[in-house]
């Protein structure tokens, strides 16, 4: 990272992860460059960052933040009439207490108030749904504009999210600020990181993640390379073999 700095190569955080949990370990790493949460929800820029002006981006907080979904609130409106519309039980985080969230969860107190923290995605879980009911529900979100996903324990639920083209607005200002044809890189470490990944010019997967070999061969990925180490010595490996 420090050889990043020297070289004046940002280093763009991309995570599903809310402002909340981000901001600690930007802080214990050092972090000045913009960064990407809630799976491509906003864009948050850190003050005086860019010298050119940057369309849609707003203030919050000590950030400038361009909100590619749409507000928490909303969502979570939107989740629940439309679980009412077809006759599902669903229980969001905004139904539920910190102590709810930790245990449902696994995570400590502290942390479930950074997961709860959320500014444009909402997770939750059917409380009572058959198989054909789900079908119903995603597709009654599909048609009013939203996306309902399953990721691991809990579904995602958003409107506007997309990494991939927050990763792409990402780059195009930074080729307008800096008036030059710069190389995107991305590293992901999982199956939820290819999304966004083929938005980058060059793109390498980690091994050791949770990712099907099989999705790494299809056409989709044809340009994701595998990195030779996995964690941060494979991190670490890469970035030198790029900058070098």
């Amino acid at each position: 990272m420090s050889e990043l700095e020297l070289r004046k190569i940002p280093l763009i955080l991309v995570t599903p992860h809310t402002r909340a949990e981000v901001e600690p370990f930007r802080r214990k790493i050092g972090h000045g460059h913009p960064f990407i949460v809630e799976n491509g929800g906003g864009i948050f820029f850190p003050d005086g960052y860019f010298n050119v002006r940057i369309p849609g981006a707003v203030r919050n907080s000590r950030y400038l933040c361009i909100a590619q979904g749409k507000p928490y609130p909303e969502v979570c409106e939107a989740l629940d009439d439309i679980a009412q519309e077809c006759g599902v039980g669903v229980a969001g985080f905004h139904h539920m207490s910190l102590r709810e969230i930790a245990d449902n969860s696994g995570l400590r107190p502290r942390d479930a108030e950074q997961v709860r923290s959320r500014e444009f995605e909402e997770l939750f879980y059917f409380t009572s749904a058959d198989e054909a009911g789900i079908a119903r529900f995603v597709e009654a979100a599909r048609l009013q504009g939203y996306t309902a996903r399953q990721g691991g324990a809990f579904w995602h639920f958003s409107h506007g999210c997309d990494p991939a083209r927050a990763v792409r607005n990402l780059t195009e200002l930074f080729r307008e600020a800096t008036r030059t044809k710069l190389r995107s890189v991305g590293i992901g470490v999982d199956a939820d990181d290819l999304v966004w990944l083929r938005a980058t010019d060059q793109a390498i997967m980690l091994p050791g993640g949770r990712v099907n070999p099989e999705e790494l061969k299809s056409n989709h990925a044809k340009n994701i390379i595998t990195g030779n180490a996995s964690g941060p010595a494979g991190w670490s490996e890469v970035i030198s073999d790029i900058i070098s």
